[in-house]
């Protein structure tokens, strides 16, 4: 379970992929949860990520979906 922080985290991060891969918040969220990165990395990592800037995280978690196998 995760706090609101980092569920407002998670929300922000799924609608900025979304648009920066031109899908929908919904294939986002599935590859995300599908892979494991999001309860691994965007929530057990909140600490550290939230302090990132937007372009840094969309870049990074954009290269770990595809290491993951997810086609863009």
């Amino acid at each position: 379970m995760c706090d609101r922080n980092e569920l407002s985290f998670s929300i922000f991060i799924i609608h900025h992929l979304a648009h920066a891969w031109g899908k929908n918040p919904t294939f986002v969220y599935k590859a995300l949860n599908d892979t494991h990165i999001m309860d691994n990395y965007i929530i057990g990592c909140y600490d550290t990520l939230h302090t990132l800037g937007e372009q840094a995280l969309i870049n990074d978690i954009t290269e770990f979906v595809r290491e993951k196998g997810v086609s863009l």
